[in-house]
């Protein structure tokens, strides 16, 4: 299925730009796709160490928080969007 990732802040660098096309297999979970995504961009630190969505980063599934519905076990369908925010500092 194909997914759009949308990245924002220093994670553009990351993955060398504003969007992703991704294809996931069917039946795929956002914690999935951060899985794989972590796997093919070292530099995208959207997971912490204990596997789960890291401190202060927020994962929106098609304009909604997972940690609102499912989290990382989140079914993806054809044509979704994820969008990734960084932890931001300052004032």
């Amino acid at each position: 299925m194909d997914l759009e990732i949308r990245v924002f802040a220093n994670y553009r660098d990351a993955v060398g730009g504003p969007t992703l096309d991704w294809d996931a297999p069917d039946g795929a979970t956002v914690g999935a796709v951060l899985h794989d995504l972590a796997a093919a961009y070292p530099d995208l630190d959207v997971l912490g160490d204990d596997g789960d969505i890291g401190e202060f980063v927020s994962v929106l599934h098609n304009g909604r928080n997972v940690v609102h519905g499912d989290g990382l076990e989140t079914a993806l369908a054809d044509g979704d969007a994820l969008s990734l925010f960084p932890p931001v500092a300052g004032g």
